[in-house]
């Protein structure tokens, strides 16, 4: 094995361990948000502080550590401000007006056919075929999340929530999508750190965590009082998680990284049994192997030939794969 094979094994193995890591550091958003939210705050209250808090926080963590990281360029700007409108605050706020009128299950399945968007405008607006294994991965895993789920339980179909529920999986895949373009020039904390006070200003709107009520904030909850519930999801679930999610797509990707991603509900499931007690049937447990099986195959169909190039990344030089998956056939 050639010096430059190693290394490309090694970028796919490290962005495939930051994906699942970062998934993890999503998913625990449900079980701690749970808690606030019965204790009295709205879906939207609780999205607010979390990318509000999540972004002083990490701005303030990066312009301590490495001040450099905050430094953007002038033409980087529309990039971050699509980021943050879409990525960041679009996602979370299509999600949870989805929630609002649709079964939880519904509204996740309709934002994680994300994948299949990035696959739909790899192959179709930058004109890249894609390996035929590539797309039955992706079709398994959205299966799989289908089971996991648990789509049919209490199916009804609301109109408006169907649109929100289209329109976050549009909102996700221009994470995926515009993070990736916006690495080629920026580091991840940067496109973490200020997409996050950009979506902070667009949610702050909609929802301004001033106007919170006390009397909830220092309410006991069985995970503790509410406002330490919403620190943790504001360190864990989201300045964490942003910003571990923007290293994976370094190393892999939108089209794998999209795919992997679909462990989070896997996660989220898994967590909200063990923490919250929620019930979990055997049709989830074997919708979460379908799913983590699918998405296995993507993630081998990543796998890059030896005569594949590397770009280097900016400050640091990583590499990434250059293409989508495998070695890219161009129409």
């Amino acid at each position: 094995m050639t010096t430059k094979t190693k290394t490309l094994v090694t970028t796919r193995a490290r962005g495939t361990a930051l994906v699942l890591a970062a998934s993890a550091f999503f998913a625990t958003s449900g079980p701690l948000a749970k808690p606030a939210m019965a204790a009295g705050l709205t879906p939207q209250q609780v999205v607010s502080v979390r990318i509000g808090l999540a972004a002083v926080l990490l701005g303030v963590g990066v312009a301590v550590f490495s001040p450099r990281f905050l430094r953007v360029g002038r033409r980087d700007w529309r990039v971050i401000l699509g980021f943050g409108l879409f990525g960041v605050a679009g996602a979370q706020t299509m999600y949870f007006a989805g929630v609002s009128r649709l079964p939880v299950g519904i509204a996740m399945l309709l934002e994680f056919t994300s994948p299949l968007l990035v696959a739909l405008w790899i192959r179709f607006v930058r004109k890249t075929v894609l390996p035929a294994k590539a797309w039955a991965g992706t079709a398994v895993a959205v299966f799989g999340l289908a089971m996991v789920a648990q789509v049919w339980d209490g199916l009804r179909l609301d109109t408006i929530g169907v649109l929100a529920g289209v329109a976050s999986a549009i909102c996700a895949a221009c994470y995926f999508l515009v993070g990736e373009h916006g690495l080629t020039t920026m580091h991840p904390l940067t496109m973490a750190t200020y997409g996050l006070f950009v979506g902070a200003v667009i949610l702050f709107v909609i929802a301004p965590p001033w106007t919170l009520p006390r009397d909830i904030l220092v309410k006991p909850t069985p995970l503790g009082p509410v406002w330490t519930l919403l620190v943790a999801v504001a360190v864990l679930s989201t300045a964490i998680a942003y910003s571990v999610g923007m290293s994976a797509l370094r190393h892999l990707p939108s089209t794998v990284v999209s795919v992997l991603s679909l462990a989070e509900p896997v996660i989220a499931t898994a967590v909200a049994w063990a923490v919250l007690d929620e019930e979990l049937t055997v049709i989830q447990i074997m919708g979460g192997i379908t799913l983590l099986a699918g998405a296995f195959v993507v993630q081998r169909a990543s796998q890059p030939s030896a005569g594949q190039e590397l770009h280097p990344r900016p400050d640091d030089g990583t590499a990434i794969v250059a293409g989508s998956l495998s070695t890219p056939t161009k129409t």
